[in-house]
């Protein structure tokens, strides 16, 4: 008898703890969190960096995008005729209305970009030529917006190939990312970066306003 009722209760109890996983639903089921990447919401949009963002963070975010393969930004296209950059690079963000290009023979591979900017600087007194108010110099030491030119300089066989939104380049001490908001170039060597776009160009890091050169429109230095 003893034993008969030992079994009783001990299936009574089985049955109870059964019941009581039963009504929980979701007892032992593991947790799942989803964590945004960096430059990032947790929906997957990206927020480009906006005027007086840090440079830790204009740095992060352009890691963030896909790296692009460089060896296809050595050549440029003018009607229809290609030519090799040999070591330049070039390369164009239709969505920031920007070409750009080094030019290591004669500006040391700053990067040199042609931007059609909503409102270009006006030529200064000191200008003489043609002048270029989307015309952009960035070595990372300095950045110059507006410049006179009597001819296309680097540009004179035609803008390199697309970079596309989401896509990195890197080159030297530089890395670029595409965006709809603008191209985005870091110098990692003095931790300046700019953003080139037809609504403007805002400067990140170490950059600071200074008195334009001579034929300058707009000038900012580390």
């Amino acid at each position: 008898m003893r034993f008969a009722a030992l079994v009783t209760l001990l299936l009574l109890v089985a049955g109870c703890s059964h019941q009581r996983d039963g009504q929980s639903g979701t007892s032992g089921a593991p947790t799942t969190t989803t964590t945004a990447p960096a430059g990032s919401t947790a929906s997957g949009a990206s927020t480009a960096p906006a005027a007086g963002a840090a440079i830790s963070d204009v740095i992060a975010w352009i890691q963030a995008g896909q790296a692009a393969d460089t060896a296809r930004y050595h050549a440029v296209t003018r009607d229809g005729v290609t030519t090799q950059l040999g070591g330049d690079i070039a390369f164009a963000v239709a969505a920031a209305k920007v070409a750009c290009t080094t030019d290591s023979k004669h500006t040391g591979g700053a990067l040199v970009c042609l931007v059609d900017l909503a409102n270009p600087p006006p030529r200064p007194d000191t200008a003489y030529g043609e002048w270029k108010g989307g015309w952009v110099d960035f070595d990372g030491m300095s950045l110059q917006i507006g410049a006179a030119r009597g001819d296309p300089g680097p540009f004179v066989n035609g803008n390199g190939p697309e970079l596309a939104i989401g896509d990195t380049l890197s080159y030297d001490d530089y890395r670029c990312r595409a965006d709809q908001a603008g191209l985005f170039c870091v110098n990692y060597a003095h931790q300046s970066a700019v953003r080139f776009s037809g609504a403007g160009i805002l400067q990140f890091g170490c950059l600071r306003s200074v008195p334009a050169p001579d034929g300058i429109g707009i000038a900012f230095s580390c």
